[in-house]
């Protein structure tokens, strides 16, 4: 469904910044009715992605196929297999649901039958049947969210694409509006490529591309790259893990990957974390502030592959 070759954009050199290469030489594959995932520190290169993607952009060099189409020769044959999810909002918030769903089929030429038809079909899935006559505005940030994949869902699009669709949504709606995109994409057989950075909504995908700096690092499925950290690791937490992590090194001659106040030793072998655990009690235990083994998550192997940040973690451990 998407065939990415030799993807480069660079973006010039300005008066205040230098040329900065945002996509570098990119090769990537998605197959049809896969669920995909993209992710990546800011700065890697998902933003301008996207954008290109979505047509809001022309790369420097590379060739995108969507569904066959030539996204450059043939940008109308491509775009009519798109629907798009933006990360901020792009429904007027100052019409009602139903308005905004109408102006949406409008745009692209659905009939007054054809459009109570995909509304019914859009609809189903929804907690918004008894909001069409409501301004979106009131609606809550779940329901709003419903209304953008909703109007993206009327022209049944073979390719869906979403960026950080649930930004600035609660646990609950997240979780629920991550359970019914899942849904519709298994009916409808949907191609569907969602950037994300919450870990929690890639365990069920298909694939999951991990870009950096440009560069695409990883592009596998979960469990595949959970097995790459083998089948469990030494985590722990001190309050001094910059002097901590050199001491380790120094001293037991491990290998340590270190975000903020935590440090991580990954093993490969399912029961060799315990020895090393053991170690570490023994040296250093007035130094850790706790310790812990556990098996590789999708998290693990985005700190694994991704490296310290520029700006390193923030204090509770996010990536900025």
């Amino acid at each position: 469904m998407i065939q990415i070759e030799n993807l480069t954009h660079v973006y010039p050199a300005s008066r205040k910044t230098p040329a900065r290469t945002a996509i570098n030489n990119l090769t990537l594959t998605v197959e049809e009715g896969q669920f995909c995932i993209l992710s990546g520190p800011n700065g890697s290169g998902k933003s301008t992605l996207f954008r290109i993607l979505c047509g809001m952009s022309l790369p420097s060099a590379g060739t995108i196929r969507i569904a066959g189409h030539d996204l450059f020769k043939e940008p109308g044959k491509a775009r009519a297999e798109l629907g798009v999810v933006f990360q901020s909002p792009a429904v007027d918030k100052h019409l009602t649901v139903g308005e905004n769903l109408r102006l949406h089929a409008d745009l692209y030429g659905l009939s007054s039958s054809l459009y109570a038809e995909r509304l019914s079909e859009a609809m189903a899935w929804t907690d918004l049947k008894d909001r069409l006559n409501d301004k979106v505005d009131t609606l809550s940030g779940g329901l709003a969210r419903q209304v953008e994949l909703a109007k993206a869902l009327l022209t049944r699009p073979r390719l869906l694409l979403l960026d950080e669709p649930t930004t600035g949504l609660d646990p609950a709606s997240r979780r629920n509006f991550i359970e019914a995109l899942h849904k519709i994409q298994r009916e409808r057989r949907m191609t569907v490529l969602m950037t994300s950075h919450i870990f929690s909504e890639a365990e069920d995908a298909d694939r999951v591309a991990i870009m950096k700096e440009g560069n695409l690092l990883a592009f596998d499925s979960p469990q595949t790259l959970r097995s790459r950290l083998g089948r469990e690791m030494v985590v722990l937490q001190s309050r001094g893990a910059v002097v901590l992590e050199g001491r380790i090194r120094a001293d037991l001659h491990l290998k340590t990957r270190r975000h903020g106040d935590e440090i991580r030793l990954e093993e490969t072998d399912n029961g060799a974390s315990l020895p090393i655990l053991e170690k570490l009690l023994a040296a250093y235990r007035d130094d850790i502030d706790s310790i812990a083994i556990k098996q590789p998550a999708l998290e693990d192997v985005f700190i694994h592959l991704t490296g310290p940040q520029k700006s390193d973690t923030s204090e509770n451990g996010e990536i900025q």
